[in-house]
């Protein structure tokens, strides 16, 4: 009984006690997902006027899906025989893999690009987010050309 007595007595400050372990608490049990994770692979250097390979690994943490549309920036013009864009449906389940093939005269920096949009009839049943802190990824590889 006299432990009863002694909590009643002692109230604001367990109550001051349970709120600060509440709010350091609620920062461990933050959701940190990844909204994007991309892994651009080059090769460092190639030969002029010969294909070299370009393969950009994407996926989510996110439990939602996401629409993506990824290309390719270029500081020198490159050439090849496939599209530099496509629009994709990005799950946490379904991570995707894109494979390009180009060309080029000189060292040359590539920037994959993967931005978030709004596009109906990509994901299924149009489930599909829009993160709201940030809906552009990007990342940066360097190719040297030697002759």
């Amino acid at each position: 009984m006299y432990s009863f007595q002694f909590l009643s007595r002692a109230g604001p400050a367990t109550l001051l006690l349970v709120l600060c372990l509440q709010l350091g608490t609620s920062k461990a049990q933050e959701d940190n997902r990844k909204v994007m994770i991309m892994d651009l692979q080059v090769q460092k250097t190639a030969k002029a006027n010969e294909e070299f390979p370009v393969t950009l690994k994407i996926q989510t943490q996110l439990r939602e899906c996401m629409v993506i549309k990824t290309y390719l920036l270029s500081n020198t013009t490159l050439s090849g025989p496939s599209t530099f864009q496509q629009t994709l449906c990005l799950c946490d389940d379904n991570p995707r893999t894109i494979f390009w093939d180009f060309q080029s005269n000189y060292t040359t920096k590539i920037v994959a690009v993967a931005d978030v949009v709004r596009e109906s009839g990509i994901c299924p049943n149009d489930k599909a987010v829009i993160p709201i802190q940030a809906n552009r990824f990007y990342t940066i590889r360097t190719v040297t050309i030697v002759p």
